[in-house]
């Protein structure tokens, strides 16, 4: 099948280890389960996959051209409807079985995965489920070229810590949307620390997991005032960000 689709989401279907992920978690339901709601469908990809499990899907994607895209990929489905509005004006009316939401970023920090889950879970069945499941943060000790916060795009950096396994969010859970904690970190390389890297793995379901992708959560690198480091060094530093509102909100602070 040819979709049709934005620039932003032809990159989007382009990243065969973020649509692989999904197409396996989704394929694990059996057929055909009652409802399920694919928030932020964008191009309509997932409702795709989701078409033969289950029994109605209604798609929600709040930017009209993708959502645009999206009914004239999936006009062909009688059981797929696709609605060009914002998830957290939208009018539910029925539980659901799943819930997809693939509005996801590093440490959920850009995009509102987190304000739509806490809006829409009351939706969901007793016994239903989200795609994904939960996100893992990581976090390491970095020397970096360009000491401004930016993406993993390619410019060097230095890892100078272990990796610290600092946060892990539940999407079935209500999630508060402002982090704070004081990171210890190791240092197991000597050098100048000027910044950290952020690490964002994705659990699907129990068996699937996805790690970055070119087009899926890349490591995030956030600038620390600048501190000379030794092997066997521990190194705090107190960070902060809203899920949900932007890098704007990220604060870092040595301790």
């Amino acid at each position: 099948m040819k979709f049709q689709t934005t620039h932003y989401h032809l990159d989007l279907l382009k990243d065969n280890d973020r649509v692989s992920a999904f197409f396996e978690a989704i394929n694990q339901y059996d057929s055909k389960t009652d409802l399920a709601y694919d928030l932020g469908c964008g191009s309509g990809l997932l409702s795709y996959f989701l078409n033969e499990k289950f029994s109605e899907i209604i798609s929600i994607e709040i930017d009209e051209k993708a959502s645009g895209c999206a009914s004239e990929n999936l006009k062909s489905f009688n059981n797929i409807t696709v609605f060009n509005e914002d998830v957290l004006k939208y009018d539910f009316s029925k539980k659901a079985d799943l819930i997809v939401c693939e509005m996801l970023d590093t440490a959920l920090i850009d995009e509102e995965e987190v304000q739509v889950l806490n809006h829409v879970r009351k939706f969901l069945k007793e016994d239903g489920e989200i795609i994904p499941n939960a996100v893992i943060n990581f976090a390491e000790l970095v020397n970096m070229e360009r000491h401004y916060i930016h993406w993993d795009e390619g410019a060097s950096y230095e890892i100078l810590s272990e990796p610290l396994n600092y946060s892990k969010i539940d999407f079935k859970n209500k999630i508060n949307p402002n982090f704070e904690d004081i990171l210890e970190f190791e240092v197991n390389n000597e050098g100048t620390a000027n910044g950290i890297k952020i690490t964002t793995v994705t659990i699907l379901n129990d068996n699937v997991v996805c790690g970055p992708t070119p087009m899926f959560n890349p490591p995030l690198m956030i600038p620390i005032d600048e501190t000379n480091v030794k092997s066997n060094d521990l190194i705090n530093v107190k960070l902060k960000y809203i899920m949900g509102q932007g890098i704007e909100t990220v604060k870092t602070q040595l301790i």
